[in-house]
């Protein structure tokens, strides 16, 4: 959407010009009695209405020859001066209306406007702010805080100030309409943004604006006819992993633990994995899109450990606005059949709503709530109490910290699972909590990656075979945490090479379960 903000500076050459000519007159309220001074302000407001500047800045001198501190008297000043043409000239006065009032809105607002004028926002911006805190609906206020808050990159905050504002100048609420379609724009509702135009467009279709909003139209035009439906990805690479059957470590107190270190458990092996979607409903505020992938893993030392992964998916999404902040509401349903050794393993379903908040230029944060029904293909013989087939809840929310666009971020977040497993053994709480962070290097834009996922696991009954010498006297308890640190290099065109280093260690109070694992790979990726 950059390429579509161009226009932004040909409409506030105008601001300028409209400003003059919408100072509101009301003033500061006068005092109980009325002295001499007043007198002469009072016929200022006359020969002001009436256009009559020279006149009424010559009564305004008057009254504040009599009373150098009349408030009254230096607001119209700086008033006439604005309505002149001369808002350099109306600061001085302004500003000692607003050292002797400064909470008066009138004066605040006046003040803000003059520096507004002058294009000293800096300035302008605090005074208008507060102004804009204590009267939003005051005629035209709206747009200049939103104004100020777009030129300073804070899309969503401007948004805000566009909509809680009010104006009965047609030339300032075509300006509103057109900043709105603009931070619609950057925020990535070209939909919404294109509406926006078009309303500027109808207020006032042979402005000085004119030309810059149909410019808008029709970069807004472009952008959407260039939103893709079809989305690939494709991935290929190469890995080691030294524990592929997942062999627990070598602990003396279980005598199981021994015969199971015996296997074999290194391999190198290759991956693949493609991911297609397609995106067969999109309106202004809905999309859907249907998806599949398959993902696989070849151990060349081990290939009954090979694993097959295939998916298929449909979600729904729906574009939201809570109070000025984007949000994002999707529904998604999800089927996945794991195959191990050419054999099905587990098959899935999962039902999934999630939610979308973007608070701030900064800050985003996530939500869900999650079913999934989980049947494994497990041997009649196995006994009842370990049977892993199960009913999985989960939800949870992740908060990032956002920086640069997102080439670095911050992110922290929670889950709660509750897997009811079909056997005893296998029924836990879970409490998951995950933190990372990404850093985009200045070099070839090297995207840096860290990853850390704890999931501490209470299983809910004791376990039936563990520990071997004593069964059914112990309840499981695991803490497994997976750190994963990730390199991207992005290539020509949209090919991106990628390095990763995972490292997962299970530390389970029963020994069997306990286990320690490191895969290094090194991955190419092609996107569309």
């Amino acid at each position: 959407m950059r390429a579509l903000l161009g226009p932004r500076r040909t409409p506030a050459g105008a601001v300028v010009a409209i400003l003059i000519l919408l100072c509101p007159p009301a003033a500061p309220r006068a005092g109980a009695q009325t002295s001499e001074a007043d007198v002469f302000v009072a016929q200022a407001v006359v020969d002001f209405d009436d256009k009559r500047y020279d006149a009424a800045l010559a009564n305004l001198r008057r009254a504040l020859e009599i009373q150098p501190d009349h408030v009254e008297a230096l607001y119209y000043t700086g008033v006439v001066e604005m309505a002149r043409g001369r808002p350099a000239a109306a600061v001085p006065p302004l500003e000692r209306a607003h050292a002797l009032a400064p909470t008066d809105v009138s004066v605040t607002l006046q003040l803000g406007l003059a520096y507004f004028a002058q294009q000293q926002y800096d300035r302008a911006r605090p005074l208008l702010e507060e102004a804009f805190r204590t009267d939003p609906k005051r005629d035209g206020l709206g747009y200049y805080v939103g104004f100020m808050r777009y030129r300073q990159k804070d899309y969503r905050s401007a948004l805000a100030a566009f909509r809680a504002g009010a104006t009965k100048n047609p030339d300032i609420e075509q300006l509103t309409r057109f900043y709105t379609s603009l931070a619609l724009g950057a925020l990535g509702s070209t939909g919404e943004a294109a509406a926006e135009v078009e309303q500027a467009l109808r207020l006032a279709p042979g402005s000085a604006l004119t030309g810059a909003a149909e410019r808008l139209r029709e970069g807004l035009a472009v952008a959407r006819s260039r939103e893709r439906r079809l989305s690939l990805d494709v991935r290929l690479g190469f890995f080691f992993d030294d524990n592929v059957t997942v062999v627990p470590d070598l602990v003396t107190s279980e005598p199981l633990v021994r015969g199971l270190r015996q296997r074999a458990h290194e391999s190198t092996g290759e991956l693949a994995g493609l991911n297609a979607g397609y995106t067969w409903l999109r309106t202004e505020n809905w999309e859907s899109t249907v998806g599949g992938s398959f993902f696989g893993i070849y151990n060349n030392d081990l290939p009954e450990f090979n694993i097959y992964d295939f998916v298929g998916s449909l979600g729904l999404t729906r574009k939201l606005t809570l109070g000025a902040m984007p949000a994002l509401a999707g529904l998604q349903y999800s089927f996945d059949e794991l195959v191990l050794d050419e054999s099905e393993f587990l098959l899935r379903n999962t039902v999934s709503l999630s939610g979308t908040l973007v608070e701030g230029e900064h800050h985003l944060s996530q939500a869900f709530v999650r079913y999934q029904k989980k049947d494994f293909r497990e041997p009649a013989s196995l006994p009842s109490v370990e049977r892993r087939s199960a009913d999985n809840w989960a939800a949870g929310a992740v908060h990032l910290l956002r920086f640069s666009h997102d080439q670095h971020f911050l992110k922290a977040g929670y889950q709660f699972d509750w897997e009811d497993a079909d056997g005893k053994d296998y029924q836990y709480y879970g409490n998951r909590f995950l933190a990372g962070a990404q850093y985009t290097l200045p070099w070839k834009g090297v995207r840096l990656k860290y990853d850390l996922d704890a999931h501490l696991r209470t299983h809910l009954h004791r376990n039936s075979l563990f520990p071997t010498t004593a069964p059914d006297t112990k309840r499981r308890y695991d803490a497994e945490l997976t750190h994963t640190v990730r390199a991207e290099l992005p290539l020509s065109g949209s090919l991106t090479l990628a390095a990763e280093y995972l490292r997962t260690d299970d530390n389970s109070n029963l020994a069997v379960f306990a286990y320690a694992r490191n895969v290094y790979s090194l991955t190419l990726s092609w996107s569309y």
